[in-house]
């Protein structure tokens, strides 16, 4: 008698491994609901999209960290902060490149040195 052998695109399997990492279903649940035969195939597909074997510590670090609800206030509050703090950074790069191209264009079309030259005197 000849086994039933189930192929799966790797989009599938791909969406397998996220499911199993980004909630706190087991792999035999996994199997039973996607109709997934092999006893390591979940374990084969870590290795194969992940390049190396993926710990139950690493699974667990994944887990609590894909928790939204497990960050105390603060640790919101912190993480709006440095949100807050990145786009004012972005603001100020895209403002520094922009006042540095008005420098360049105004020493080129008007021949003038405008930039402080280093190891002068003042």
């Amino acid at each position: 008698m000849r086994r039933k052998v189930n192929h799966f695109t790797d989009e599938f399997k791909f969406m397998v491994i996220q499911e199993y990492l980004n909630t706190d279903v087991s792999h035999k649940e996994l199997k039973k609901k996607h109709g997934i035969r092999g006893n390591n195939c979940i374990s084969n597909w870590m290795l194969k999209f992940g390049g190396k074997e993926v710990t139950d510590e690493q699974i667990s670090i994944q887990k609590a960290m894909s928790k939204e609800v497990d960050k105390t206030p603060q640790e919101r509050k912190l993480e709006a902060k440095i949100k807050e703090l990145e786009k004012a950074l972005e603001q100020e790069q895209l403002r520094n490149l922009a006042l540095n191209t008005m420098i360049n264009i105004a020493e080129r079309d008007l021949k003038i040195s405008i930039r402080k030259k280093s190891g002068t005197k003042q």
